[in-house]
């Protein structure tokens, strides 16, 4: 029991992870109904920044880490800042009231564009990360099991910060004027400008959250596997916890990474011996496909109704 549980801990916290790429997709689709494929490639351009940055500052300027890691942050918030003004401006801007598989094949586009970039500006390599948070295994509940259970304490980090994020998200959506404007913005671009928002700021700012989100996703996976460029496909895997959850729900992206990362750590653990391992390779892309075919809107995802 203490072993299923165990696993069980270990599957839902990395399913946390997920989720914190895939809250990224979801404020941008919740926005503007937009897809974003980008959102992997942002994630990696913030990580990289991030990294960067703090190596700067602490190899060449010899700043204190107290020091340096605030102002790495704010150098890499600077960068996606920077990036969410460009994608508005230079495609977005150029794209109101097209189809909405336009708008998805621009993302793809600026994917690609990120990554080239980031290439270009900072290297390829892998670069440890470190932010200050623990690292270390530690033992939980060993009153109740032998040995205790074993849980990685950055990835309870983690799970706070994905905590941390979907309350904040949550009231920026139901509370403020902003977020009541995205969400009319997402319903009908054309709407929204007839009775005074600025789509073009608003757009801004959504991708702004989005990078922002991103720069959290990068910070906390660039701590665990290093900052390279595999962390792109982080949105891959972000794709069936959009799915599960919902593309228009921040509290379905948490829960839907739950569900996937707890579930494929538990088929590869228990049913992978039998079945000759990788199970965690496909796992989510089939309960995803599944799951299609019962709810296609998700768990928490608004039901559309179309009127003829």
């Amino acid at each position: 029991m203490g072993f299923f549980i165990e696993v069980l801990i270990g599957g839902l916290l990395a399913g946390v992870l997920y989720s914190l790429v895939a809250l990224g997709f979801v404020l941008i689709f919740k926005a503007s109904g937009v897809f974003n494929f980008a959102q992997g490639a942002m994630v990696l351009a913030a990580a990289l920044a991030l990294v960067r940055a703090l190596e700067v500052m602490q190899v060449q300027w010899h700043w204190p880490f107290g020091l340096a890691l605030p102002a790495a942050f704010a150098f890499a918030a600077a960068v996606m800042a920077l990036i969410a003004w460009a994608a508005e401006r230079l495609v977005l801007r150029k794209l109101v009231n097209q189809e909405g598989i336009i708008l998805f094949m621009a993302t793809i586009g600026v994917t690609f564009f990120i990554e080239g970039l980031a290439q270009t500006v900072f290297g390829a390599d892998v670069y440890p990360l470190n932010i200050g948070l623990p690292k270390e295994p530690i033992f939980l509940l060993e009153s109740l099991f032998e040995g205790g259970v074993l849980v990685n304490e950055l990835d309870i980090w983690a799970a706070v910060i994905a905590g941390l994020l979907v309350a904040g998200l949550a009231v920026f959506f139901q509370r403020t004027r902003i977020g009541r404007a995205l969400r009319a913005v997402a319903d009908d671009h054309a709407a929204a400008q007839s009775v005074g928002i600025a789509l073009n700021q608003i757009w801004f700012i959504v991708w702004l959250v989005a990078g922002l989100v991103a720069l959290a996703a990068g910070a906390v996976w660039g701590s665990k596997l290093g900052v390279q460029f595999s962390l792109t496909l982080l949105a891959l895997k972000a794709l069936p916890v959009l799915i599960l959850g919902g593309f228009t729900s921040v509290p379905g992206a948490i829960v839907g990474g739950l569900i996937i990362g707890a579930g494929e750590k538990l088929a590869e653990v228990f049913l992978g011996p039998s079945m000759g391992g990788g199970i965690e390779i496909w796992f989510a892309y089939v309960v995803a496909l599944l799951f299609l075919l019962v709810r296609p809107q998700g768990l928490f995802g608004e039901r559309i109704i179309e009127r003829v």
